[in-house]
């Protein structure tokens, strides 16, 4: 039985693109996003945060940025995206700096703390090992 699915224009250019590419349908294109979201991850332990520098990153309006946590400074240096290179002296200066990038009509205040996720796959913010 085959059923309807309604995508915006721009979704379904870049379905076509990546049908293109891969010589296939449009529709296996779309099979093969569904089968790959639909196969379950792996266990992921959670990764030892006790040293100096702790990985994060966050995505803010669909871009990711990856950075470094120091937890004697508590700096955050940031190590991809356009703010790559900058270092910031708390979470929520370098949190405030993305925003301001990304979205530089709005009030870019945040919390640093819950804004950053640490990066070992379970999804804790930064807030939860700040004071260990």
């Amino acid at each position: 039985m085959a059923a309807m699915v309604q995508v915006d224009d721009q979704t379904y250019r870049s379905l076509e693109f990546a049908a293109r590419i891969g010589n296939i349908s449009t529709g296996a294109v779309v099979a093969k996003l569904v089968a790959a979201a639909s196969l379950p991850e792996p266990a992921k332990a959670a990764a030892d945060v006790s040293g100096a520098s702790v990985p994060v990153f966050v995505t803010y309006e669909g871009h990711r940025t990856d950075a470094a946590y120091d937890r004697q400074t508590k700096r955050i240096d940031v190590t991809s995206g356009p703010l790559a290179g900058r270092s910031f002296k708390t979470p929520t200066g370098a949190a405030r700096a993305i925003v301001g990038h990304y979205k530089p009509s709005i009030s870019p205040n945040r919390n640093g703390w819950s804004f950053w996720t640490i990066n070992d796959g379970t999804g804790r913010l930064l807030q939860e090992i700040r004071y260990s």
